[in-house]
Order: C-alpha cells, then structure tokens, then sequence
C-alpha cells in the first residue's frame, strides 16, 4: 500500500514538473509575442513620424501673383513692381515676345508670374498678360510690352535705366496707357512728354 502511495507521489511530482516546463515555455513564446508586439509598436511609431517628415519638406506655399502699380516720378506716371522699383520696355521686343536672354536678362531681369498678374491702382487690369520666354518662364507684359526691371536701381524713385543703349536697343519706362516714355534725364519730364514710340516698337 505504501509503495503504491510513493508511486502515485512520484508521478504527481512528474506532472508537475511537466507543467511548469511547459508554463516556462508558454512564457517564452509569450515574452517573443510581447517583444514582436513591441517592435511592432516601433514601427508603427516610425511609420507615424514619416507624414510628419513628408510635411516638412513639402514645398512652401506658391509665391502670390505679381503686382504692377503707377508711382508718379521724374517721367510721370510710370509702372512699378509691388515693391515700387520702376519697370521698362525693350524697344528691340515685338509685342509679346522677348528679345531679351542671358547676360541681357541678368542686367535687365524680366518680371516673371505663373499666375495672371494683379494691377493696382491706375493700371488698366486688361492690358496686363504674360507671355511665355525661351526657357518655359511666363513673363508679365503690358499692352504686349515685355515689362523689366534694371539691376542698377537700388531704391525707390530710381530710373537709371531710362534712354539706355544696351543689348541692341533701349530701355524706356512705361506709362499708364501702355506707351514707352522716350523722355531722357537730360531733359525735364513731365506727364505730357510720353511718346507711344521709342525707334519703332512703341506699340
């Protein structure tokens, strides 16, 4: 009776000893499907974090339309950019196209706009357009004049380009009425003085 006792003893012993190496293994598993949820976790959090570092390299927003305006100064009533530098014509341009590229458009930097430009005050919003350039750029015009600013004026009220001879042609400033204004500095300009020609595209 004993020794059936001591038997039944011994294989309950075995049992559970079975069970908690089983119960060790089942923690084992447990523990890597832990790990792998965690790792999953990761890289959901990574995952997280690209959209947030797609946004900051996102392009910045577009730049707003370009704004011709009318600044009354030595030639008159003249266009100006939004930041009021004076603007000119190329009198060796035919109507909406430019003539001016390379070192010529370094001097005299075309005024650029993908979007439709936006007059100011005593501009005739009709007139403004742009005109696509030799590398794809859509330039602003006005009454088909290519419009451009000049790398030499530095300030407001600056004019330095006016009468100038340079890249074949010269450089005049523009009037409200879409006239290139002929008057020179030599001389005293007045509103009366703009001529709708300069040598022969004053159109």
């Amino acid at each position: 009776m004993k020794r059936h006792t001591r038997t039944a003893a011994v294989l309950a012993s075995v049992t559970l000893l079975a069970a908690a190496a089983a119960g060790c293994s089942d923690s084992g598993s447990s523990g890597q499907g832990s790990g792998g949820t965690d790792t999953g976790s990761l890289n959901s959090a990574q995952q997280a974090d690209v959209p947030a570092a797609a946004a900051s390299t996102s392009p910045s927003p577009s730049k707003p339309p370009a704004t011709v305006s009318i600044r009354k100064g030595t030639y008159g009533r003249t266009l100006v950019n939004e930041k009021k530098m004076t603007l000119y014509v190329f009198d060796k341009d035919t109507r909406n196209k430019s003539m001016c590229d390379g070192d010529c458009a370094k001097a005299w930097p075309p005024l650029l706009d993908e979007k439709t430009p936006t007059g100011g005050t005593g501009v005739i919003s009709k007139l403004l357009k742009t005109t696509p350039r030799s590398d794809g750029k859509k330039q602003v015009t006005y009454n088909g004049h290519p419009l451009y600013l000049f790398d030499q004026d530095k300030k407001v009220g600056d004019a330095k380009g006016q009468g100038v001879d340079a890249f074949g042609a010269k450089w005049y400033v523009i009037n409200v009425k879409g006239k290139q204004v002929t008057t020179t500095a030599t001389a005293t300009a007045t509103p009366t003085s703009s001529s709708s020609s300069g040598t022969g595209n004053g159109y």
